[in-house]
């Protein structure tokens, strides 16, 4: 079973286990600009305050969820609305991850559904760091372009490759490490790597299908594949989201 038909097959089974996927509930969503969701940081460089990204807020039962996407939505429905989305598209996925997010959060099911703020993503960094400890001796590549993962990891001496999908960031060096093209060096990063440490937002984009079957240690980080990755048992990493 595709990764996407599982997702909407449990959240179609959570709705009708709750009783609330014949209710007319509304999701509403809004289109968070950077600022809304870092608040003031001391970084300029995140994808979301750059404008490269942008991230989706669904609120259900007081209960907030989010979803980092390319592709821009509003939406304002219910339920029922939500399961008839077409996740063959990047629209419709982001929608449909920040609506589960937020049900599984309304439901005591997941937490950290919430980007944190302010200095928090340099502290997730460095607690990051402190995870990761015990893999110092490994290679490990980074999917995405989060700096302050990126610097953190090379401070520490670990040994890193990253690539990113976004042309204005491949090529481009933080710290000696060169950020690398997503589609033509995917083979030779993924193969050298021991350890994949992956953007969350990929359960998005739908590149995550490329680091969920892999022989090697995969971690996945952010706020967006919070429920996502409940539902498929993957490993998450999101130390100051809320």
């Amino acid at each position: 079973m595709d990764l996407y038909e599982k997702l909407k097959e449990y959240f179609t089974g959570l709705a009708r286990e709750k009783g609330i996927e014949n209710e007319e509930i509304e999701v509403s969503f809004r289109l968070l600009e950077g600022i809304d969701v870092l608040g003031e940081t001391s970084r300029k460089d995140y994808p979301l305050l750059t404008g490269k990204e942008k991230m989706l807020e669904a609120e259900f039962g007081g209960a907030k969820g989010q979803a980092f996407t390319l592709a821009g939505s509003v939406f304002h429905g219910t339920i029922q609305d939500i399961m008839k989305l077409d996740l063959e598209k990047e629209y419709d996925r982001g929608i449909f991850v920040a609506a589960l997010n937020a049900v599984m959060k309304h439901f005591n099911l997941i937490s950290g559904t919430i980007h944190c703020k302010g200095e928090e993503p340099e502290e997730c960094a460095g607690e990051l760091t402190k995870k990761f400890s015990e893999k110092k001796d490994k290679r490990i590549a980074v999917i995405g372009f989060q700096p302050a993962f990126i610097e953190a990891l090379a401070k520490a001496d670990f040994n890193i490759r990253v690539l990113d999908l976004n042309p204005e960031n491949i090529g481009s060096d933080r710290l000696g490490v060169l950020i690398e093209d997503g589609v033509k060096e995917y083979e030779d990063v993924v193969d050298w790597a021991e350890v994949i440490l992956c953007t969350g937002s990929t359960i998005v984009n739908g590149t995550i299908k490329d680091y969920i079957d892999l022989n090697k240690d995969v971690y996945f980080y952010g706020n967006t594949i919070a429920g996502p990755a409940k539902v498929l048992g993957l490993n998450r990493i999101c130390c100051k989201a809320v």
